[in-house]
């Protein structure tokens, strides 16, 4: 039944796929509710934590309990019609009399087909349904029982949270709209004072309710950051690839976190045996038959699953693709690109915002590549298309009954798709060619791309690369259809050979924090273990300390890749600037901001971002940054200013909004009003200086760095058009 559970999971979880993700094993939220004068509940002592602020999160990104309960009894309905159409299509309707292959009586008499006449009676319908086609039903009612069954489970459980926010949070479903989730977060943390949810610790801090909320997804994006978890393969004539879809990542999940031989000995627990060195052989071993178990299971569940990847992408995706047939030639980010951007405890609404926001520089810079002689080709094959179907419109338009003509409707719908198609390719006239500003812009936004990539960006290497990240949608679904059968022998061949290499992740980058229990090293962000040296400007050495936790320096294998570790610091510090980040960290912030605001205002300086490259990073960004060749007379604001935060009303927001000027300038950015400040432009202006500084130190060192998703190094071509990024001091 597991890998008919993905095939669910992927289509019926509940909206996005990566919500079901973070909420950790679906049994287990035990809450003491104790009636408090008899109109609001106390909670006290929630053993589960986990789940409890889980569901929190869900429940306020959701829109509340009816639109989530409305949800999730629509999705067993939508499961039922899928069974059902699906089964009439295939045994309950006569396609040679509706094609007219065959005529009834009726029909020679009448001239017209009506769709009674190619509906067979339902004695010669059920006689119709082969066995396996019984046994595709029967399957699908059990699966539907057990989603049944969670649906009900949810409605407590949500219930529960509806009292919580009702009663101790003070926040009525009508509200949850106008209410951020850093309000909810604060109001969680004074309840935990009143109440103490926690019995570990009377304080939560806004890292501990991270840690709980994101505490699987924060291995995972170790494990993809590290290379740990097999995504990339050399195909023949295709070269490198890289494939990790919903199926491959369910599966994941599946073995590591939540499935009964998941290293997880509850949801924030791991097993002591993964803690020992000892065991390490033994553990891999079992691991290593654990995933042939399941790739055995997905093998022998792969017809039915296929199957309904078919069915569901037939019906949710056809009526799209006629209404905008071009649609497919769309782009969206791949499973893997939002695993290798996302940092280290960031909600999904934080990164949606963030590839959202880099959305349309992505766009245009995948669009300035064009290949003359596919432009030329494509330019005629639509001139054709067009002339063809432009006649067959006209004599529909002059007499009607030209539909009626064989296939003449189906050459309608064809042509259009091929013109939708073919224009893709095909240049826009007022097009320009700026690909350094462009993936400038990208950067400030995603944070996060391969070292080799900078001064390549007009090369087809860098736009072929960043396509395994922005994929279109017709590559996204292909992967899709095809996962049933990929997954299997990805686990099997690639992901069982790694098992020890897994055991050993889990014992060496597992720490245990008091109130929150095991959670991944490297989500506490401390950038004296598994920062990386040349992404830091010169810290002081680290103060004396007596407590007993680790604190060896970095190396290879403890650092985090691609400054993971200190750009995820800035971005949590910037979202929760009310979080008291230790004293390294805060060291390391201090000094980041320190250096930036020296040279801001260093003479001989300029900012050579300009509002070209960098006009997708938000409101009041020209007013932030001084334009190419002038030198600022006054200190530019600088990233990393958490000072006077105010909320913006929405709830989706990422976080406080940075305001220090107590004023909102208002101006639309994608219908929205934006304040002047706030942290997507504190957050870009710190990631593009990070990276400057980063580049600086490779340059000191005399090497360049390969980049943990590319370890391909350094690329040999390099082009006139490489610009810094930020200032240095003349």
């Amino acid at each position: 039944m597991m890998p008919t559970m993905e095939a669910s999971y992927q289509q019926f979880g509940g909206g996005d796929p990566d919500d079901s993700e973070e909420t950790p094993q679906e049994f287990g939220a035990m809450i003491h509710i104790v009636p408090e004068s008899g109109k609001s509940a106390r909670w006290n002592h929630v053993e589960d934590l986990d789940s409890f602020f889980t569901r929190n999160y869900l429940y306020h990104q959701k829109h509340g309990f009816k639109c989530m309960m409305l949800q999730e009894v629509l999705e067993l309905v939508q499961f039922i019609f899928v069974v059902v159409f699906s089964t009439f299509l295939f045994n309950c309707v006569d396609y040679q009399i509706l094609f007219r292959n065959k005529e009834s009586n009726q029909t020679v008499n009448q001239r017209k087909i009506a769709l009674s006449d190619a509906i067979v009676p339902s004695d010669q319908c059920l006689a119709n349904v082969s066995m396996m086609w019984w046994l595709v039903v029967f399957v699908s009612v059990v699966f539907w029982l057990i989603r049944a069954i969670r649906v009900v489970y949810h409605l407590f459980q949500y219930w529960n949270i509806k009292a919580f926010f009702n009663s101790a949070l003070r926040i009525q479903d009508a509200e949850l709209d106008n209410v951020t989730w850093h309000e909810v977060q604060k109001r969680i943390r004074e309840v935990q004072l009143e109440q103490q949810m926690c019995i570990h610790k009377k304080d939560l801090t806004e890292l501990d309710i991270y840690h709980r909320i994101l505490r699987f997804k924060n291995y995972v994006v170790a494990m993809v950051n590290k290379s740990l978890l097999p995504v990339r393969f050399n195909l023949p004539l295709l070269g490198s690839v890289i494939y990790f879809t919903h199926g491959l990542k369910f599966n994941i999940n599946f073995l590591l976190f939540w499935g009964p031989w998941s290293p997880f000995q509850n949801n924030w627990h791991l097993k002591d045996d993964y803690k020992k060195a000892n065991k390490r052989q033994e553990l891999a071993q079992q691991l290593s038959k654990h995933i042939v178990y399941v790739a055995a299971a997905n093998l022998a569940l792969c017809p039915l699953i296929l199957l309904w990847q078919i069915l569901y992408s037939f019906f949710n995706y056809t009526e799209a693709i006629k209404r905008e047939p071009g649609s497919l030639g769309s782009r969206c980010w791949s499973q893997y690109g939002r695993l290798y951007l996302r940092h280290f405890n960031e909600l999904d609404h934080e990164l949606n915002a963030r590839l959202n926001r880099a959305y349309r520089p992505a766009s245009k810079y995948m669009n300035i590549f064009t290949s003359p002689g596919m432009t030329i080709i494509a330019k005629n094959i639509v001139f054709v298309a067009g002339a063809v179907l432009a006649v067959l419109l006209a004599l529909t338009v002059y007499d009607e009954d030209v539909l009626t003509v064989e296939h003449v409707l189906t050459a309608i719908t064809v042509l259009g798709a091929i013109i939708a198609t073919f224009r893709v390719f095909i240049p826009d006239e007022n097009l320009v060619w700026c690909p350094e500003n462009l993936m400038t812009a990208v950067l400030a936004q995603v944070h996060y791309l391969p070292d080799n990539w900078r001064g390549n960006a007009h090369t087809s290497r860098v736009r072929n690369e960043l396509s395994q990240l922005f994929q279109y949608k017709a590559t996204y679904l292909l992967g899709e259809l095809l996962s049933p059968m990929v997954t299997p022998l990805v686990l099997f061949f690639y992901l069982r050979p790694r098992a020890l290499d897994i055991v050993d992740f889990f014992r060496n980058f597992t720490v245990e924090v008091v109130g929150v229990g095991d959670v991944c090293s490297f989500a506490q962000m401390d950038v004296r273990r598994h920062g990386n040296p040349a992404w830091q400007t010169n810290m002081p050495p680290a103060p004396p300390t007596t407590t007993t936790a680790t604190t060896q320096l970095p190396n290879q294998y403890n650092q985090a890749e691609d400054g993971k570790t200190e750009l995820s610091l800035i971005h949590f510090t910037v979202t929760n600037p009310e979080w008291r980040p230790p004293t390294d960290a805060e060291t390391f912030v201090s000094a980041l901001r320190t250096q930036a605001r020296r040279e801001a205002v260093a003479p001989g300086t300029q900012l050579l971002i300009n509002d070209n490259s960098l006009s997708s990073l938000g409101v009041g960004l020209s007013e932030m940054l001084m334009r190419p060749g002038t030198v600022p007379s006054v200190p530019a604001p600088s990233p990393l200013s958490p000072s006077n935060t105010i909320h913006m009303r929405t709830s989706r927001a990422e976080g406080p909004i940075h305001n220090p000027q107590g004023s909102c300038h208002e101006q639309s950015l994608g219908g929205s009003v934006m304040p002047e400040t706030d942290p997507m432009t504190d957050m870009s202006l710190s990631t593009l200086y990070l990276h400057e500084v980063h580049y600086r130190q490779m340059r000191r060192r005399g090497y360049h760095e390969g980049s943990v998703w590319l370890r391909g190094g350094p690329s040999s071509s390099r082009t006139q058009e490489r610009t810094p990024l930020i200032p240095r001091p003349s």
